[in-house]
């Protein structure tokens, strides 16, 4: 079981964003039949390993090494992996340190493909994420090296192995309204322009709004609040500004323009400011792709199940590969305790992960 021993050592580094840790040494040093490049960027590493086998397609199989820190409730020392009951508990278990064993494993173990085999690893994944995947991209484009076809190995099923495959993301948009008034005593409510009850009039037609339908692989665009604050914490002052913080985790069906418009809407007739953000773009990869249709094939022969195809969740690096053109999915572990003290991963789910990652490569 090369797969589980070698989860278990990259389990071991305590590569916090954006430190690896030394991790991506030791998969330089494992991959060595591969030839490695290191694309460094405002002190974040990123590891391209290149194997070429023939003239057919360039697959690439993609991941972070880095994982969120620790915090605090485990049962166990969170960078010593502990094999208990069938599990393996440790911080990246499931976010994606799996993922990342089961891929290197199977690219290792390839004897043959009618193509170029690549992987791309970054450590700054869990933070910012501008200076990790992105940047090996660019590195590889202005090479000429971009792959046909990609793999995020995250953590996608849902409750059992092989029941879910990404095949898209939302996008998301951030903003913030700020509605400015006129402070003042609440005895004299004349005197002032209370922009808590302006805010109050119209916050129902936007807090929770959707903007969309959905569609076919999209849930709705719904405008979601995060955070409403104003005034001094008094109840004789009445607020001088009120700030609304929102976010839209955007369909295919709306756009940043569609939010700021509506938005703006809204809050029509007020003194107010809106700053507006997107940080991710959504994107679809078509369910006729060969990328989907041969890692379908896979998941079924292995797991003996046929994924439902989804763009649930937030955002990830897959949002990188689409925005070069390049057809992208996720496929990984079940998705339960990631980010979460005593996080665990099925060891049966790890082996299953490099099956199918191997069955795909054998039959792309």
């Amino acid at each position: 079981m090369e797969v589980i021993e070698i989860f278990q050592e990259l389990l071991k580094f305590k590569s916090i964003t954006p430190d690896d840790d030394g991790a991506m040494n030791y998969i330089d040093m494992f991959m060595d039949d591969f030839s490695a490049e290191f694309v460094e960027v405002s002190g974040v590493k990123n590891l391209i390993l290149t194997k070429k086998f023939g003239s057919g397609a360039h697959l690439c199989f993609a991941g972070h090494i880095d994982v969120v820190p620790a915090g605090e409730g485990w049962d166990s020392d969170p960078f010593e992996p502990e094999l208990k009951d069938g599990f393996i508990y440790a911080r990246g278990a499931q976010d994606m340190k799996s993922g990342v064993a089961a891929f290197l494993c199977a690219c290792k173990d390839a004897t043959k493909f009618d193509g170029t085999l690549s992987v791309i690893l970054t450590s700054d994944e869990e933070g910012d994420g501008v200076f990790g995947t992105f940047e090996a991209l660019k590195y590889l484009k202005e090479k000429d090296r971009l792959p046909d076809f990609a793999i995020v190995a995250e953590p996608t099923c849902e409750k059992i192995m092989g029941d879910s495959l990404k095949v898209g993301r939302r996008g998301s948009i951030n903003g913030v309204v700020v509605v400015k008034g006129v402070q003042g005593h609440a005895a004299y409510p004349q005197k002032c322009i209370n922009p808590a009850h302006q805010v109050a009039s119209v916050l129902a037609d936007f807090a929770g709004f959707n903007l969309d339908s959905g569609s076919k692989y999209f849930e709705e665009s719904k405008i979601v609040i995060t955070d409403i604050r104003g005034g001094m914490e008094v109840t004789n002052v009445t607020p001088g500004s009120i700030k609304i913080m929102f976010n839209v985790r955007n369909s295919d069906q709306t756009s940043y323009e569609d939010v700021k418009k509506y938005t703006e809407h809204i809050f029509h007739g007020f003194d107010f400011v809106l700053n507006l953000k997107q940080s991710s773009k959504p994107f679809l990869t078509s369910e006729n792709s060969k990328i989907v249709t041969s890692l379908s094939d896979s998941i079924y022969k292995v797991c003996g199940i046929k994924p439902a195809l989804s763009t649930a969740g937030g955002t990830s690096d897959a949002r990188y590969f689409a925005a070069f053109g390049i057809p992208v999915v996720e496929f990984g572990v079940v998705n339960d305790r990631i980010h979460a003290a005593d996080e665990r991963v099925n060891v049966d789910e790890v082996q299953r992960l490099y099956e199918v990652f191997l069955n795909l490569i054998q039959t792309f």
